[in-house]
């Protein structure tokens, strides 16, 4: 358990530092069976101290619209419209299409989100989320309930598109999002929308449970359906001690890059499709993928340019980076929003648009030591191929390279870098993904190129 006297230890994660709702405003809806089961997994034996309390705050009439998609016919140009009255882009003359929008990124975000919020948002609606990103800069996002709400049965729509026959099952969890750092936001609440079935955000670590065992017995108590997170919290179910107490429907990662090898593991582990979704918490879920193959981008309110450095459209096959214009939420309609991730765009077999060569925030460039310039998805590539999990490859500014993976062939990763870098490679393997570090670990970073 947490230690107050611990030095590091952050007020905001005390437990119940910010609960302000009472349990009728979090959940309008919530009925006697609800309100038992809420109760029930509150004082479980075996919960952590959970640190926040939360609930969807949706009245009958939001459940019933979240349990449907948004219409996709002509969302574009209403859009557009909306964009066009945002204090952002006053004074600008000649925003008539998608093109005449300047491309914007997280530091506009940064500086005055409120421009981006319309003029006329209904903010009784907002929650916010915490966005650190990768570089710094942590942005308070608003979100809008029933958007947050969406989210949850486009998951829903995903798994059964696979066959699978997501229903509520008794007071097994509909869903478990799992991170693994040391300090983290935990609580448990209920999905309104799922006959109100309970959920949790739960922190894997086991220095917040009493004891390691209390993590495994509450995971198996609870019995997630679908249980999301990003890889290196997933990597964790893998431990002797979870891999037996969980039976998921589906996986759900995000945040940060699934290897092929560690999706392999999980799929492996659990008998179960993982889904591999990209999307920032400023767009939305943009595109997902079940295999090593392009991702598919969704059939919602999201357009998808690829740009080069100067801001101009890049054609299909061509690399650059991936921005997104996002109209999933009403709070934040963004235009032509610069990700800071990298891909292409591609054609898929059935017509649809995919993202392939994706590397989040990733455009790095290693330096050969006959001076070929090496871009970081060819040392991706031959990473999966030998097993890596995950990975953490830095060059220093002398071009020395140090590589530390988790899993894989540590000897076959050894001799492929050294090919593609025509030198030494100092190659360390780990076990656990969290070896490499809490949060999003870069995986490659560069000072040499």
């Amino acid at each position: 358990m947490s230690d107050p006297d611990d030095g590091l230890t952050l007020a905001e994660y005390a437990p119940g530092s910010a609960a302000v709702l009472t349990d009728a405003e979090r959940w309008p809806t919530m009925d006697a069976a609800g309100a038992g089961r809420l109760d029930r997994w509150r004082r479980h034996p075996f919960a952590p101290d959970w640190v926040h309390a939360t609930g969807d705050r949706l009245t009958a009439e939001m459940v019933e619209r979240t349990r449907m998609p948004l219409s996709t016919n002509g969302w574009l140009e209403e859009h557009l419209t909306t964009a066009r009255n945002l204090l952002a882009y006053r004074g600008r003359d000649g925003l008539v299409s998608l093109a005449d929008f300047p491309p914007i990124t997280r530091q506009h975000l940064v500086e005055d989100l409120a421009s981006f919020v319309p003029l006329d948002a209904d903010l009784d609606r907002m929650l916010h989320g915490t966005s650190s990103g990768s570089t710094g800069a942590a942005l308070l996002i608003p979100d809008d309930v029933e958007e947050v709400a969406r989210g949850f049965h486009l998951m829903v729509s995903l798994v059964r598109a696979q066959g699978i026959d997501w229903v509520p099952d008794g007071e097994r969890f509909a869903v478990a999002s799992v991170v693994f750092q040391r300090q983290a936001f935990t609580y448990v609440s209920l999905v309104s929308g799922f006959a109100h079935r309970a959920m949790a955000r739960l922190n894997l670590d086991t220095g917040v449970w009493r004891t390691p065992s209390d993590r495994t017995d509450f995971l198996r108590d609870a019995d997630p359906q679908v249980i999301s997170g990003h890889p290196t919290s997933l990597a964790e179910l893998l431990s002797p001690d979870l891999r037996g107490a969980v039976r998921p429907l589906a996986l759900f990662s995000s945040a940060m890059s699934l290897s092929g090898p560690l999706r392999a593991d999980l799929e492996d582990a659990f008998g179960c499709p993982v889904f591999d979704v990209y999307g920032l918490h400023e767009t939305r879920q943009i595109a997902v993928r079940t295999d090593d193959g392009p991702f598919r981008v969704l059939d919602r309110r999201v357009h998808v340019e690829i740009l080069d450095s100067a801001g101009e459209v890049l054609p299909e096959g061509e690399r650059g980076e991936i921005t997104v214009t996002a109209g999933e939420n009403p709070l934040l309609p963004l235009v032509r929003y610069r990700t800071g991730d990298v891909g292409r765009l591609v054609r898929l077999a059935d017509g649809g648009i995919g993202i392939a060569d994706l590397e989040g925030r990733e455009n790095t460039v290693f330096l050969g030591s006959d001076g070929r310039r090496v871009p970081c998805v060819d040392l991706t590539q031959q990473l999966q191929t030998h097993g890596a999990r995950g990975w953490s490859i830095v060059q220093a500014v002398d071009g020395s390279v140090a590589a530390e993976i988790v899993g894989g062939d540590a000897g076959a990763v050894d001799r492929t870098l050294r090919a593609l870098l025509n030198q030494p490679v100092a190659v360390t393997r780990h076990e656990r993904l969290i070896d490499l570090g809490e949060g999003k670990p870069r995986r490659y970073r560069s000072a040499a190129g």
